[in-house]
């Protein structure tokens, strides 16, 4: 008997818990989630540019550092969208013609409409490096680069002072004579 008696106790008990358990739960509703709040609000946003995109670019001299060559070009994307991936890789070419493999630099991420960025081309010196050739691309599609001296005045603060045109080879100015 005394068994019973305990296990009918223990189950009464149980329930009594229970219930009181139970009663707080549903008498404190659960708190308030903060307001959404979209991230994105009130901002304009433009998709990369697809297709050949434009952009004016400065060329340094390339210098020589040690055994490495080193060309520095500011880009200025002049297309009405960001472009995204900016790439350009340097072709070097000995004075046959054959090509020598060279260096390539990468702007990661976007390079909104207007704005200028440097890229830094670092190539191993070749004894056989004549002439060079840029080649540039982005994440989706080809570039148009035009060669510029330098860019508006608008955008003056974004160079350094390190820019210059690059060195067109040289011409011969001398005339042939037509007798």
């Amino acid at each position: 008997m005394n068994m019973r008696v305990a296990v009918i106790a223990t189950l009464v008990g149980a329930s009594l818990v229970g219930g009181k358990a139970s009663a707080q739960t549903s008498q404190t509703p659960p708190p308030a989630a903060p307001p959404m709040q979209p991230i994105l609000a009130g901002k304009k946003i433009v998709p990369p540019i697809k297709g050949t995109a434009e952009i004016e670019i400065v060329k340094s001299p390339t210098k020589r550092e040690g055994t490495t060559l080193i060309t520095k070009i500011q880009a200025k994307n002049t297309s009405n969208a960001p472009i995204a991936r900016l790439r350009v890789v340097e072709t070097w070419y000995d004075k046959s013609g054959a090509s020598i493999p060279g260096g390539e630099a990468v702007i990661n991420g976007l390079l909104p409409p207007g704005e200028v960025q440097t890229l830094e081309i670092k190539t191993p010196v070749n004894l056989a490096m004549s002439t060079s050739q840029l080649a540039f691309s982005h994440a989706n599609g080809q570039v148009k680069a035009k060669s510029v001296k330098s860019f508006d005045a608008g955008t003056a603060a974004g160079k350094d002072s390190t820019t210059k045109t690059a060195a067109a080879p040289a011409k011969s100015s001398k005339k042939k004579s037509g007798g």
